[in-house]
């Protein structure tokens, strides 16, 4: 992978991702995923960012062993009664991965592959991002393994508020504060923002972050991540390419709460965005998409594809675009040695968490794609989360001169 400049400091390479330890230390838990669960390939992806990051900085052996394993894990298992009537148990996560820089801050994500694994590598990555970007917080994540598409808005509502009731044991202003992720939003904040309130017996604003303005979520927060994307994606181009975003081309994986303002943005920035894909098919353009009439498109029927003007295309196709950036913002190992000869953008920008893999990053190095890690490239998020979070703790509200300053 190129290394992408940090201003004030050396190049950022993959190596300065810090994600697991030598082939020693087997008594971690984290030393051995699940073999064959959903989340190993991420929690082993990390362990080996890891590996990399402490044999380049010699890493001492107590810091390694520290650093491999989780701080504290907790695994519930919790019943809802869906719809129908029938009572359905589900099981969610909620990893601490460390906590030495201040309270642990990650999202929480409602997908039907969230694991223990994807959990611990996700919040591994969180310790990262935050000490990346300097906001004082450890590193955690949590979820539920649910497929919130099948779900009515009842039943997320019920499986939300009795997974934050369990969640209430950890959770707080001053020890892990959540927000949203995959399959999770605004609402969803709100339900346990107010779930948890009702068990203190006051409002506690500051239990999570990325919540609707009206009950103390920040200006800036719904963007933010997308925002910081184009951010470094502008950056990178300056820098490594010597070119302005004006003009370039753009495909985009995922349009969710990260993709939909990033392929927003840069085209506001004035890139052509040509493809977009998610879960439900992904539409392409050569003269360029309509990203604001796609976010209405897709509100109205859940899906980009059929989108009038455009034509059908594959995660796989979309990755082999000619074209200048590459956006990453749905799941992670998404890029692997299997298809990374294929990628043709000068630009790879991890909008997702984890969305290439370490035996693809030696690839993507040798054809010259300058990959920006996403530690970096999609911190937006948690830097306004902090801003929200500090809003909460004084009393204040921001505006947006003063988030974006």
């Amino acid at each position: 992978m190129t290394p992408v400049p940090v201003s004030g400091g050396a190049p950022l390479t993959k190596e300065w991702r810090i994600a697991a330890a030598a082939p020693a230390l087997r008594g971690s838990p984290a030393a051995h995923p699940a073999s064959g669960s959903p989340g190993a390939g991420a929690l082993a992806a990390a362990l080996a960012q890891f590996d990399a990051a402490a044999d380049h900085l010699d890493l001492d052996a107590g810091v390694r062993e520290t650093l491999r394993a989780p701080h504290r894990e907790l695994t519930v298992r919790f019943p809802v009664r869906l719809d129908d009537g029938r009572v359905r148990v589900f099981t969610g996560y909620r990893v601490q991965h460390n906590v030495a820089r201040g309270p642990a801050k990650g999202g929480l994500r409602y997908h039907p592959s969230t694991d223990l694994d994807e959990v611990r590598a996700l919040a591994m990555w969180m310790t990262w991002k935050c000490a990346l970007v300097n906001v004082p917080f450890g590193g955690a994540k949590g979820g539920v393994t649910c497929d919130p598409r099948a779900m009515s808005p009842r039943e997320i509502e019920a499986l939300t508020r009795r997974f934050a009731t369990e969640l209430k044991v950890l959770i707080g202003p001053d020890s892990d504060i959540p927000a949203p992720d995959v399959g999770t939003n605004a609402q969803t904040m709100a339900w346990i923002m107010d779930t948890v309130s009702m068990h203190r017996g006051y409002s506690v604003p500051g239990v999570v972050t990325g919540k609707p303005m009206a009950i103390g979520g920040s200006n800036g927060r719904a963007d933010a991540t997308g925002q910081g994307v184009v951010y470094m994606i502008e950056e990178a181009a300056r820098r490594r390419l010597g070119i302005s975003l004006a003009g370039t081309t753009a495909a985009v994986q995922g349009f969710g709460n990260v993709g939909e303002a990033t392929a927003r943005l840069l085209h506001q920035a004035g890139v052509r965005v040509v493809a977009i894909t998610d879960v439900g098919g992904g539409v392409y353009r050569d003269g360029g998409l309509d990203v604001t009439f796609l976010r209405r498109y897709m509100q109205e029927r859940g899906t980009l594809a059929g989108a009038p003007g455009t034509e059908p295309i594959a995660n796989e196709d979309l990755f082999g675009l000619d074209v200048d950036v590459l956006v990453l913002a749905a799941l992670e190992g998404q890029i692997t040695a299997a298809n990374a000869g294929r990628v043709r953008a000068r630009i790879l920008a991890e909008g997702a968490n984890g969305p290439t893999t370490p035996d693809a990053d030696p690839i993507l190095l040798d054809n010259g794609v300058t990959v920006i890690p996403d530690i970096l490239c999609n911190a937006g998020g948690v830097i306004v989360s902090y801003y929200e979070w500090v809003q909460n703790r004084e009393s204040l509200f921001w505006t947006p001169k003063i988030i974006n300053g």
